[in-house]
């Protein structure tokens, strides 16, 4: 069905050409002289697009605009006119006109102008469709042709720059097709992990840049040079920061955009604690023996991410001073942006922001959160609308304006799982749902990633007999004597701890203030 559209002109019937010209491509014209009849028409019939001159007598274009857009505000209106004055096109542009167009326009000027403003979402969903069927088979190459760490990054990359592309085309096909071919490759990492892994841990020159190397490497070279304020949100995917990118380039440029592997498990107690301390869990367990927590330890098991980070900085020589802020609390952001002056003396200033993560688990926990992060799609969407309405955002603002090097990061992501996987242990076995951790552990072999010695991929032993396990894709881990109430329960939640390319390969973002 084309699109009905009224065009308002004191010299309409002049334009009959026009008029003719569009019918016969199976527009439906209604067409108006004067301002006072085209505001009317409007009201009273719907209009996929209108043609307005600005210089009519009686109501001028900009005031017949500003009448029809107090009733229709969403309806796309292409104003045309005589004169190219800036101010008119000012406030033509203020008054949220679509299109412009200097007369005399001919046909094709008005038929190309409405391609644009009717057809572009269809034109793009074509053409979105039309070249993923294109790097569809390529793309499946690569996945199954063993790629290493590096390439692995490229694949995911270019599968989040899918998934958000064919989101705003409105392909339900191709999204399907899509996410089976995601479902392949998280498959394929989850060997290439398996395989990897604990090579990469005992000085493999392939290994990719890991958790516990990033500051030194990362961030390290600047601190002491120049100011330094280092963010650090807490279960950050690769899509999220994605959708975040254009609101935090309001303020920024972004000189870097690196990617990185989370540790094992990919956890905040683990990740977090070896992104500050610069150490595997390991040899913090030892250097630290009253500062790391094991599973079964009571309290918090990320109280001391401070004292590591200075552990760090003194250990590679960095004796600057240093300000390290942990956001779980909306006053306690409120507060920290209206000391931000305070913030300028230090030369390194670390923000954990921990509402992702907290985001994660309510949508688990509350059904209305849930409904509001129905998909993935709906998920970074309320990642986004929590940045632009937090603190967080006006402390990027004040950082930007000040020219401050920042660094935009996080520990772990996360993932959608839907594929429960049976496994039994005794009580002292931790709860994640993505990876356990206990010395009598049931399970199948072919469905985990197994370490029977943990100290093989550098992680602390709570006893001789403890054995970590971790899920791989998108499965969870659920007991069979409640296995109802797990599944029932989790199933379709964001989960984290375990092996997948949305919880292992997560951003590292450098930003200059413009």
């Amino acid at each position: 069905m084309e699109a009905r559209i009224l065009w308002a002109d004191d010299e309409i019937d002049l334009l009959k050409p026009h008029i003719l010209f569009l019918e016969a491509k199976g527009y439906k014209i209604d067409t108006a002289n004067n301002g006072s009849d085209a505001v009317d028409m409007s009201a009273e019939t719907h209009y996929d697009i209108i043609f307005l001159d600005e210089n009519m007598p009686g109501l001028t274009g900009l005031e017949t605009l500003a009448r029809i857009k107090e009733k229709k505000p969403n309806v796309p209106v292409i104003m045309i006119t005589k004169s190219e004055e800036e101010h008119i096109m000012e406030e033509a542009i203020g008054g949220q006109i679509s299109d412009y167009l200097i007369k005399p326009v001919n046909p094709n000027q008005i038929l190309l102008s409405l391609k644009k403003n009717l057809k572009t979402k269809n034109l793009v969903s074509q053409k979105t469709t039309s070249d993923y069927q294109a790097e569809f088979r390529q793309l499946g190459m690569r996945i199954n042709d063993r790629p290493d760490a590096v390439e692995w990054t490229e694949i995911y990359e270019k599968l989040v720059s899918w998934e958000l592309k064919l989101e705003q085309s409105g392909d339900e096909g191709m999204k399907e097709i899509l996410n089976m071919q995601k479902k392949d490759a998280n498959a394929q990492f989850c060997k290439f992990i398996d395989k990897n892994y604990r090579d990469w841990l005992n000085g493999d020159e392939d290994a990719p840049l890991m958790t516990h190397q990033l500051l030194l490497q990362k961030v390290f070279p600047f601190v002491g040079k120049e100011p330094v304020f280092l963010i650090v949100i807490d279960n950050l995917r690769f899509d999220q920061w994605k959708v975040l990118q254009p609101l935090v380039s309001e303020y920024f440029n972004i000189e870097k955009e690196e990617m990185f592997y989370s540790i094992l498990p990919t956890a905040t107690h683990y990740a977090r604690n070896a992104l500050f301390a610069g150490m595997m869990p390991l040899q913090i367990s030892k250097k630290f023996p009253n500062l790391w927590s094991n599973e079964n330890d009571e309290g918090g098991k990320n109280m001391h991410e401070a004292e590591f980070l200075e552990a760090n900085l003194k250990r590679n020589n960095k004796n600057v001073k240093t300000s390290y802020n942990k956001v779980i609390k909306l006053d306690f952001a409120k507060r920290l942006v209206d000391k931000f002056n305070d913030l300028l003396t230090n030369d390194l200033n670390v923000i954990v922001y921990n509402f992702v993560d907290m985001l994660s688990h309510a949508r688990t926990e509350m059904d209305v959160i849930k409904e509001l992060a129905d998909d993935e799609p709906a998920y970074r969407s309320l990642t986004a609308s929590w940045f632009n309405h937090s603190p967080l955002k006006e402390i990027l603002r004040k950082i930007a304006e000040k020219k401050i090097r920042t660094f935009i990061t996080t520990d772990h992501g996360t993932i959608r799982v839907d594929n429960p996987v049976k496994v039994v242990g005794d009580k002292a076995t931790n709860t994640n749902l993505r990876y356990k951790v206990g010395k009598n552990l049931d399970y199948n072999a072919k469905e985990v990633l197994v370490s029977t010695n943990p100290e093989d991929i550098m992680l602390p032993k709570e006893n001789v007999s403890s054995s970590f396990i971790f899920a791989k894709e998108n499965d969870f881990f659920a007991y069979p004597n409640n296995y109802n109430h797990y599944v029932n329960y989790y199933n379709d939640t964001f989960q984290h701890g375990g092996i997948s390319l949305e919880e292992m390969i997560i951003p590292f973002i450098e930003l200059k203030g413009k």
